[in-house]
């Protein structure tokens, strides 16, 4: 049941997402366990020294989570948390969805309908045009336009949509301009639109931060439209987030000459919906029968399950062994230790809690986990 934070709750939120090692997943695995961001805040210690740590995981100085309220404030930004009604719920619906969003403009805008519309930064005049009508045709249709406000292609689309519903979701804090370019239009989202971020007040993106924004590009959407992208562009990476989640995943042809169009063609050819005009993409999202479909797995619903029946000593051994020997330094998804480890799904989220806590693996943007880094 979703219900509105006090505003010692939304501290508590706060701390405990800010916490050095705890990510989204743990977050939500905490907070299943112990009820509240309350009970877990107090958990923390213990928990880091039952699990072996030298020194225990200490949440940020409760000022932190004060300053971050104080300034969302002074800019005209809300801080949603997961739990509250206003929070989207397509987005709500990925296993990694972040505790805490910020949000400058309409939330009314995530009620509605939502198509993402990505692509190259360098975009050519004919992509941008196409982009432009694809985001006009879906905003008449009654769609919202998602994309990340970048050069080229996103510009596009979020200039196009304005009038019916754009929205934005950046790698910094919502206060923060980037690209410079788009100090007007970023005025212009947030005042007719919705500007979001995981990211706290003032944050300066790095490139680290743009992969994470991708997953809520298309988590937020019912399908993500690639019109330009190269064999290797981050474009690729919000397309792969979609099919992860569970989104559809539309590309609009280009030609075989053009660098930029690579990316885009080899998406058709690997299934993509071939897209030509809005109502290629209408005609699909007509065809859902269920609305949004969330990406969660039925096996693995990770934020919701329940913890499992406390289980034996051999048994808590064996499933974090299990998971050590499949981890590797190369961050790997959650969904390939479900199918890997030979427990329930409750037990592998403990497990990986637990590995977390003693600083033995990292997790990482996407729900991936893998090994930490030696010191």
């Amino acid at each position: 049941m979703r219900h509105k934070l006090s505003e010692q709750e939304r501290l508590d939120w706060l701390q405990l997402i800010r916490t050095p090692m705890i990510g989204p997943i743990t977050f939500h695995r905490l907070i299943t366990n112990y009820g509240s961001a309350s009970e877990a805040l107090k958990a923390l210690p213990d928990l880091s020294r039952k699990a072996g740590r030298k020194i225990p995981l200490k949440a940020p100085d409760r000022s932190i989570a004060e300053r971050e309220i104080l300034l969302a404030d002074r800019q005209g930004a809300r801080i949603i948390t997961a739990c509250e009604p206003d929070y989207p719920e397509a987005l709500a619906a990925i296993p990694d969805h972040p505790p805490v969003i910020y949000l400058r403009g309409h939330s009314s805008l995530f009620e509605k309908p939502a198509i993402a519309i990505v692509g190259a930064r360098n975009a050519s005049g004919v992509g941008r045009k196409i982009a432009r009508m694809l985001a006009a045709d879906l905003g008449a249709a009654g769609v919202s336009v998602i994309s990340g406000l970048a050069r080229g292609i996103d510009g596009a689309a979020h200039e196009a949509s304005l009038a019916t519903g754009a929205i934005a979701v950046v790698a910094g804090g919502v206060d923060v301009i980037y690209p410079p370019e788009h100090e007007d239009l970023t005025a212009r989202i947030a005042r007719e639109g919705a500007l979001l971020s995981e990211c706290p007040m003032g944050w300066k993106p790095t490139a680290r931060d743009f992969p994470k924004r991708n997953r809520l590009i298309s988590g937020l959407s019912r399908g993500v439209v690639v019109v330009e992208a190269a064999a290797k562009s981050g474009t690729l990476i919000t397309a792969r987030f979609a099919l992860e989640q569970g989104r559809e995943v539309f590309a609009v042809p280009g030609s075989p000459l053009d660098p930029r169009c690579q990316g885009a063609n080899r998406l058709i050819r690997d299934g993509a919906t071939l897209v030509e005009t809005a109502e290629d993409i209408l005609g699909v999202l007509a065809a859902q029968n269920h609305g949004v479909r969330d990406g969660k797995h039925d096996l693995f619903e990770w934020a919701e399950s329940a913890s499992d029946l406390e289980p034996d000593a051999a048994t808590t051994a064996s499933i974090r062994q299990q998971i050590l020997e499949l981890l590797s330094f190369t961050p790997q998804h959650r969904d390939e230790l479900l199918r890997e480890v030979d427990a329930s799904p409750g037990l592998i989220a403990d497990a990986l809690l637990d590995l977390v806590l003693t600083g033995e693996a990292s997790e990482h943007d996407g729900g991936r986990f893998s090994l930490a880094a030696p010191d």
